[in-house]
């Protein structure tokens, strides 16, 4: 039988997914009790604002988990050594012939 040394990795992932399930539906809600109807959210759509918004949200999450990883790494002093250059085998042959 395996035994893995990171088991609580998986009840994290299951919180985050419950947590992220729950801030859907409540947003969900709450779109459907202030009465908004999909005419307005299409018009929202057509403001650049919007648009930028809707692009950059989720590029400037993804920029900022990628940064926290990487400080993760550092700090945990992790950085995989570079690996030495590879040494070409010489050919130490008389004749010119290859």
């Amino acid at each position: 039988m395996p035994v893995f040394s990171s088991r609580g990795r998986n009840s994290l992932k299951v919180k985050f997914a419950i947590a992220i399930g729950f801030a859907a539906s409540l947003g969900l809600a709450g779109a459907f009790l202030s009465g908004a109807p999909p005419a307005l959210a299409a018009d929202l759509a057509t403001h650049p604002d919007a648009q930028v918004a809707v692009f950059m949200v989720p590029v400037t999450i993804l920029v900022m988990t990628m940064l926290f990883e990487v400080g993760r790494f550092v700090w945990r002093n992790r950085i995989p050594a570079s690996t030495p250059p590879r040494r070409r085998p010489t050919n130490w042959s008389v004749s010119g012939e290859r």
